[in-house]
């Protein structure tokens, strides 16, 4: 159940970009989608990891993580960020149809296999024939987007493409990174070794410190548009500010939801699960904001293929544990 609300999660917090002004850019919203990020961590850290019968308080367990442990988990952190920011450009590049499935579909893939291969948790046969079907749903999902977009052809360039690529590798290789940090059983503290909330909060460090390099560059040599400043920021309506650190927010309960959820499903499957967030967007698209109202002949039966292998997918994943 935590891996299917992180799937809705990671799937939902993008509406909140159609929520702010048009004239807001998304280098400006990210400053606020970090800052969410953070507080979201800080309240689990106080909260639910601090209370309880269970392992070591927050501060607690600070006190005594190694280093390597804090890196990993602020790698994790970095590698997020620069996955998050470089397939953002991409679809601004190239347009969701290209730089979802090329950037998500190779997250998916070597998330699962990389997990997998760190902490083998269920039947790899049902857990990589899950992924192998949520694969075709995605490019399902991009052949409909083709269908929609009739001039797709003029937006694929190979600065797009390297960039989906590059999002993809480093997306599938940051949750990795957060995992390693923790403890192998979340009853059982491991001395040196992190807890769940103390992981996610280092994490969550590590996004917003290295938006301080990453943003501040895409700022100035944006990929898209023309360049914006600090000052824009600071200028910015108190309802968009709000909006962004809520996006923030929605992602971090998934990914916090995620995290908790692997000390049972295994980091392959919770991250497997979490991943499908690429359909949830769509039905976003599909349902909310009409995206397909226009689309040609031919474009339902491509989606409601599309849910199809998703449900299926999803259920071999489920059950190969």
């Amino acid at each position: 159940m935590l891996c299917f609300i992180t799937m809705l999660c990671w799937g939902s917090w993008a509406n909140t970009t159609k929520l702010t002004d048009k004239s807001w850019r998304f280098e400006l919203f990210y400053w606020d989608y970090g800052i969410g990020i953070l507080l979201c961590t800080l309240i689990l850290a106080f909260t639910l990891g601090s209370y309880g019968a269970e392992g070591r308080a927050f501060l607690d367990d600070m006190k005594q993580a190694d280093s390597n442990n804090i890196l990993s988990a602020f790698a994790g952190g970095v590698f997020f960020n620069l996955a998050n920011i470089l397939l953002v450009a991409a679809i601004a590049i190239t347009g969701m149809s290209v730089a979802f499935p090329v950037g998500i579909g190779i997250a998916l893939v070597l998330g699962v296999f990389v997990n997998y291969i760190g902490n083998p948790q269920g039947n790899p046969m049902l857990i990589f024939g899950g992924v192998t079907l949520i694969v075709l749903a995605i490019l399902f999902n991009a052949r409909a987007y083709q269908k929609l977009q009739t001039n797709l052809a003029e937006k694929v360039t190979k600065k797009g493409l390297i960039l989906s690529v590059l999002s993809g590798l480093l997306m599938g290789l940051f949750y990795k990174y957060v995992a390693v940090s923790m403890v192998a059983d979340f009853n059982m503290p491991e001395a040196g070794k992190l807890t769940p909330y103390s992981a996610l909060m280092i994490f969550a460090v590590g996004v917003v410190a290295s938006s301080f390099i990453f943003n501040s560059i895409q700022m100035k040599y944006p990929f898209v548009g023309n360049p914006v400043s600090i000052s824009d920021y600071f200028n910015g309506k108190r309802k968009d500010h709000l909006v962004g650190i809520l996006g923030g927010a929605i992602w971090s309960i998934g990914m916090s939801l995620s995290i908790i959820a692997s000390g049972k499903a295994g980091p392959a499957i919770s991250y497997g699960l979490g991943q499908g967030a690429t359909v949830v967007a769509a039905l976003w698209g599909i349902y909310v904001w009409k995206e397909f109202a226009k689309a040609p002949s031919g474009t339902k039966p491509l989606l409601n293929f599309m849910l199809l292998l998703y449900m299926a997918g999803l259920t071999l994943i489920i059950i190969s544990k």
